[in-house]
């Protein structure tokens, strides 16, 4: 993908000297390690938590004796 920015020329000169102090990397280098220092990997464990797979404090397994006739319908919900 192409695109154009334009810089105000403060950045623009801090970016071309960091490149001049970096000589492995290029521009385009330079923008695409950007994304992962500023924007979060998205975190698996959300979703779990909404859907309730993971969370801080797991159902507590009721002993077959202490069993109520509603346990049933948790039962089938596994």
């Amino acid at each position: 993908m192409q695109r154009t920015i334009f810089l105000p020329e403060d950045l623009s000169d801090q970016v071309e000297a960091y490149l001049n102090a970096h000589r492995e990397q290029t521009l385009s280098s330079l923008v695409e390690q950007a994304p992962e220092h500023e924007v979060p990997p998205k975190d698996p464990s959300a979703i779990l938590k909404l859907i309730g797979l993971a969370s801080r404090h797991p159902r507590r397994r009721v002993p077959l004796g202490e069993r109520q006739p509603e346990d049933r319908s948790i039962d089938r919900e596994r």
